[in-house]
C-alpha cells in the first residue's frame, strides 16, 4: 500500500518537514553599545554597529531578517549619552514611545526630505531632513542610525549629551548629588523640581538638548551645501556671460535644479520653525521633562493626599492640608506657559536658516542677472542680424533695378540707341550708377527712420 501509486503517506511526511522551519523565530537581542568620548571606543562602536547591516547579506542573516518582517534598525540614546542599537518593529516602538502609528509613516522614506517637529502626549516626533527621531523626556530611539548623512548627528550625541545630560557618576557621594538637583518631600518621597521653577540653574532639558544638536547638525549640512553650492556657481556662470555655448547652458541648467532643490529643503525648515515660533501652545506642549516632572509630582501628591486622609484628622486641618498640597502643586508648575528657553533655541537657528536662505536667493539673483546678460547678448546679435538682412534686401533691390533694365534692352524692339557706336559703355556705366545712388538713397532713408544702426 506505500509502494502504491496512490499512496499519500510519504508526501505527507515531506510537507510537514517542508513546514516545520517556518515557524517564528525569537527575536535576536539588542546589541548594546556603550557611549564613551574616546576615539578608539567610537571606532569600536561603529564597527560593531556595522554588523549587523554586513550580516544581513548572508544566507541565514538573510532569511532571520526576512522573518521579522517589518522590523528596523534604531538606536537608544540615554540622558548620559549611552547608546544600544535595537531591532524593532512598529508596534514595539508605538508602545514604548505612546505616539500614534501616522507619526512612524511621516518618518518613512516617503516623506524623506519633508521637515516635522511634532508634539505628543509623552514624545516627540523629529523630522529633520536626514534626522528621524522619537524624543522623550529620558531617552532617543533615532531610526537608521548607519546612513552616511546620520552619523555626524549620533557622535554628537555621544560627545554633548555625557556633559549635558545629569549623569549620576559612580562613586560620587550624596552630596554631589545634591548640588546639582532640588528635591522637595511629599509624604517621604523625594522628587526633583524643575531647575528653571527655582532658578537656580538654567539648563536645557533633555529634549531640546536633542532638538538642539538636531538643528545644528541640519543648518550645518544645508549650510556646507550651500557654500558648494556657491563655489560651482560662480564660475559657471561667469565663463557663460564670457561665452554663450551649449555646454555651458547646460551646466548651468543642472546649477539652478540643484538650488531650487536647495531652497525647497531649506524653506521646508525654515517654515516648521516659524510654524512653532507663531504658536505658543505647540511650543508648550514641547516641554516633555516638564509634563513628565509634573505627572509624577502630582502622583506624590496625590499618594500623600490619600495617606494622609486615612489618618483621622480634624475637618478643618484636613481641609487645610489639601489646600496646602494643591497650593504647592500649582506654584512649582505656574510657569507652564513659559516657552522662552525654547523659543530663544528656536529663533537661534531661524537665523541661521534665514541667512542660508539669504544666500541661496544671492546665487539665484546672480544667476537671473546672469541669463539677463546673455538674454541681451543674444537680443544684439539677433539685431545685428536683422540689420545685416535688411541692408542686403535693400543692396538686392538696386541689383534687381539694374537687372530690369538689362532685361528691358534685351528684347528684340527696334531702338534707336543700338545703331549708335560706342554707346554701351556710357549706357551701363550710367545704369550702375544710378542704382548705386538709389542703394544709398534707400539706405540713408532706412538710417534716418533709425531702422539701422549708425
Amino acid at each position: 500500500m506505500g509502494k502504491g501509486p496512490f499512496s499519500f503517506r510519504r508526501s505527507s511526511s515531506r510537507r510537514r518537514l517542508k513546514k516545520a522551519p517556518e515557524g517564528p523565530l525569537p527575536p535576536p537581542p539588542p546589541m548594546m553599545i556603550e557611549a564613551s568620548s574616546s576615539p578608539n571606543n567610537q571606532t569600536a562602536n561603529n564597527s560593531i554597529a556595522a554588523a549587523p547591516g554586513s550580516a544581513g547579506g548572508g544566507g541565514a542573516g538573510g532569511k532571520a531578517k526576512k522573518k521579522t518582517g517589518g522590523a528596523r534598525l534604531w538606536m537608544r540614546f540615554d540622558r548620559c549619552g549611552q547608546s544600544e542599537l535595537l531591532e524593532c518593529d512598529k508596534n514595539t516602538i508605538i508602545k514604548r514611545a505612546a505616539i500614534p502609528a501616522r507619526d512612524l509613516r511621516i518618518l518613512g522614506p516617503v516623506f524623506s526630505h519633508s521637515s516635522n517637529i511634532l508634539a505628543r502626549e509623552k514624545a516627540m516626533v523629529v523630522n529633520l531632513e536626514f534626522i528621524k527621531a522619537i524624543v522623550t523626556a529620558e531617552e532617543v530611539l533615532l531610526l537608521d542610525p548607519l546612513r552616511q548623512e546620520v552619523l555626524p548627528f549620533v557622535d554628537q550625541l555621544r560627545q554633548q549629551l555625557p556633559h549635558k545630560g545629569p549623569c549620576r557618576v559612580q562613586g560620587a557621594s550624596p552630596v554631589d548629588t545634591q548640588d546639582t538637583e532640588v528635591h522637595f518631600s511629599t509624604g517621604g518621597q523625594w522628587l526633583p523640581v524643575p531647575e528653571s521653577s527655582e532658578g537656580l540653574q538654567h539648563e536645557l532639558p533633555f529634549e531640546f538638548q536633542v532638538l538642539e544638536i538636531a538643528l545644528e547638525v541640519v543648518c550645518t549640512y544645508l549650510d556646507s551645501n550651500v557654500e558648494d553650492l556657491e563655489r560651482d556657481a560662480y564660475p559657471v556662470l561667469d565663463e557663460l556671460a564670457r561665452n554663450v555655448s551649449t555646454k555651458n547652458l547646460e551646466h548651468v541648467r543642472s546649477l539652478k535644479s540643484n538650488l531650487t532643490r536647495l531652497l525647497a529643503r531649506v524653506q521646508k525648515v525654515r517654515d516648521e520653525i516659524e510654524h512653532l515660533l507663531d504658536d505658543n501652545e505647540d511650543m508648550a506642549d514641547l516641554y516633555l521633562t516638564r509634563k513628565w516632572m509634573q505627572n509624577q509630582q502630582n502622583e506624590a501628591l496625590l499618594g500623600a493626599a490619600v495617606s494622609n486622609s486615612l489618618i483621622t484628622t480634624p475637618p478643618y486641618l484636613r481641609r487645610l492640608s489639601s489646600y496646602r498640597s494643591v497650593s504647592l502643586a500649582t506654584s512649582n508648575f505656574a510657569d507652564d506657559d513659559d516657552v522662552e528657553d525654547l523659543e530663544m533655541l528656536l529663533e537661534a537657528y531661524f537665523m541661521q536658516l534665514d541667512g542660508t536662505r539669504n544666500k541661496i536667493l544671492s546665487v539665484r539673483e546672480y544667476i537671473d542677472d546672469t541669463e539677463d546678460y546673455v538674454n541681451i547678448q543674444l537680443d544684439n546679435q539677433r539685431n545685428e542680424l536683422i540689420q545685416l538682412q535688411l541692408t542686403l534686401t535693400i543692396a538686392s533691390f538696386a541689383i534687381a533695378t539694374e537687372t530690369l533694365i538689362a532685361g528691358v534692352f534685351g528684347m528684340n524692339i527696334p531702338c534707336p540707341l543700338y545703331e549708335m557706336n560706342g554707346v554701351f559703355n556710357p549706357f551701363v556705366g550710367c545704369v550702375t550708377a544710378g542704382c548705386v545712388l538709389l542703394f544709398l538713397l534707400v539706405l540713408g532713408y532706412a538710417r534716418w527712420k533709425k531702422l539701422l544702426g549708425s
